[in-house]
């Protein structure tokens, strides 16, 4: 086949992908103290992620160098089942986030721990089935007519991912604009039990909405123009528009890390820790919230 200059792109981007997931999940699995459900959803989201790079990268290598069928429906599950935890995770730590502000004093019990568990079991179960449809005979390599942008996807696959896709976006997009409220309302009550000044309360609430803008933004931005041309897209388009949109929603998972593990202050503090040599399990932690993070 002729080097596609887009599949090259793709493959960079994979690269790059992994390198960065591997590093969150390295740094969350061999560090005990990020043990808590939080820090388990961040880990959940970087293995998927993880895997979509990789995925990204043998797609490339099987396609141009070892061409097969069956071969390709294997790259094509993984690829369907990383990108699906991702979307999945991204949503199960806003879930987690709503409720460490809901239920504050409840929060830290067992009964989160045991909750975080059965979010990660049905993400990853929801996924990998989705992930396995192609493998098990839902493909359009019998029938190109029933193909969608993304060969071999049936194009009736396709659109279930997409609605699943755009409805994860509504949830994330309902459940932040109320975690943005009660922050907003504790704010509020802080700066009038402690007399502090208006622009505090006006600082705190434009810090969290600039977060909200960030977090929705950048999963908008990335995923929205793949789901909706998934939707209205044919497969006898041009695949220079399939190319254009799925690009975009590889960088979801390059951008991931940044926000949601890099920002975090303890996980900031075990890369110094390993960049300087003297890294150490014991490293004292401070407790923190999920909203922070």
């Amino acid at each position: 086949l002729a080097l596609n200059p887009w599949d090259v792109v793709l493959c960079i981007s994979g690269t790059i992908i992994s390198c960065e997931n591997a590093i969150v999940v390295v740094v969350i699995f061999y560090t005990p103290a990020f043990r808590a459900p939080m820090f388990l959803l961040i880990g959940s989201l970087a293995t998927a992620d993880l895997l979509a790079g990789v995925g990204l990268i043998l797609h490339f290598a099987f396609v141009y160098f070892i061409p097969s069928e069956a071969v390709s429906l294997l790259t094509v599950g993984l690829l369907v089942t990383s990108f699906t935890a991702s979307v999945c995770s991204l949503l199960t730590i806003t879930i987690d986030r709503y409720l460490s502000l809901y239920n504050a004093l409840t929060y830290y019990s067992e009964r989160t721990v045991t909750r975080t568990y059965i979010m990660l079991i049905l993400t990853w179960g929801a996924s990998i089935c989705y992930g396995l449809l192609p493998v098990m005979g839902w493909n359009c390599l019998k029938e190109p007519s029933a193909c969608s942008i993304v060969k071999p996807l049936t194009k009736s696959h396709l659109i279930i991912l997409s609605v699943s896709f755009l409805a994860v976006f509504a949830a994330m997009l309902q459940l932040y604009v109320q975690i943005c409220r009660i922050v907003c309302r504790h704010a509020q009550q802080i700066a009038v039990q402690r007399h502090f000044l208006a622009s505090s309360h006006y600082v705190t609430t434009r810090k969290g909405i600039a977060t909200l803008a960030v977090i929705l933004g950048t999963f908008a931005s990335c995923w929205l123009p793949f789901a909706v041309y998934g939707l209205l897209g044919d497969y006898s388009y041009p695949a220079l528009y399939t190319y254009a949109t799925l690009l975009p929603a590889t960088y979801n998972s390059m951008l991931n890390p940044v926000i949601y593990a890099f920002r975090n202050q303890e996980i900031q503090k075990v890369l110094w820790a390993v960049c300087c040599g003297c890294f150490s399990s014991a490293l004292p932690f401070r407790s923190r919230s999920p909203s922070d993070v």
